[in-house]
């Protein structure tokens, strides 16, 4: 239950609108719900401003399902990540109204449309087309968390002139998140172009000197362009929040 949510239950109290039965009710299990394998954290929206999200490996298909349900009872957007093909095929089955994203690996549960918040739009970038999986991971985290999303596909510096011609929707967006593997230098390239925050994100993509990752990851670190953070290997959720949180950064 996030903060507006609380407001508006407290008002109707004051107002008569709802009963002080009903209000206990709804806020009995605010703090968490234990689920005997899980304790889902309901106040984490009125703490961070963002809601607990599923990390889908290592659940069963049961609990993953009975903490989507949790997460869905208190009014709450359901997002799963790293969900395979079979979870989300049986996650559907039991809520047909779930979205699943084969290539971000991702689920999602609205129930209503989803406000826009923040000050700008989040454009995601990426090197290679290989790396469009954990793009998406992070295009869908950062739009259930309200954010407008742009995209700009396979700019990598194997043809700079990819992104230069369409530097337009990075002068736009109020954060970057970059999402490179082989040796990550593209993160470093945009950092030089912008006034904005970026965020690079590592992929695990490359031949066996990139070491699953670890290559682009140290580039990143080493990164020469000021403004430049990184989150760990082939972490588009990360990213997105990340990101979600500075694009909010001015609000009251």
């Amino acid at each position: 239950m996030d903060p507006k949510k609380i407001r508006e239950l407290l008002e109707n109290v004051a107002k008569g609108r709802t009963s002080v039965e009903a209000a206990l009710s709804k806020l009995r299990d605010l703090p968490f719900a234990d689920l005997g394998f899980a304790a889902v954290d309901h106040h984490r929206a009125m703490r961070l401003g963002l809601p607990e999200v599923v990390f889908a490996p290592g659940k069963s298909i049961e609990q993953l399902i009975a903490i989507v349900r949790e997460i869905d009872s208190h009014d709450q957007p359901a997002l799963a990540t790293r969900i395979t093909r079979e979870q989300a095929t049986a996650l559907k089955a039991a809520i047909p109204e779930v979205e699943y994203d084969p290539t971000a690996s991702t689920a999602v549960l609205t129930r209503a449309p989803i406000p826009p918040r923040g000050r700008g739009t989040i454009c995601i970038v990426t090197a290679g087309t290989s790396d469009i999986p954990v793009a998406s991971e992070a295009a869908v985290t950062a739009a259930v968390f309200g954010n407008a999303v742009s995209k700009l596909f396979d700019v990598g510096v194997a043809g700079m002139h990819r992104l230069l011609g369409r530097k337009a929707l990075l002068d736009e967006a109020a954060v970057i998140i970059v999402v490179a593997g082989m040796e990550g230098a593209l993160a470093s390239v945009i950092g030089g172009l912008v006034d904005k925050p970026v965020i690079a994100v590592p992929t695990s993509i490359g031949y066996g000197a990139s070491f699953g990752g670890i290559a682009a990851l140290l580039g990143m670190l080493n990164s020469c362009a000021s403004g430049v953070t990184v989150v760990n290997i082939d972490n588009g959720f990360g990213a997105a929040y990340a990101a979600t949180l500075i694009n909010r950064c001015d609000e009251k």
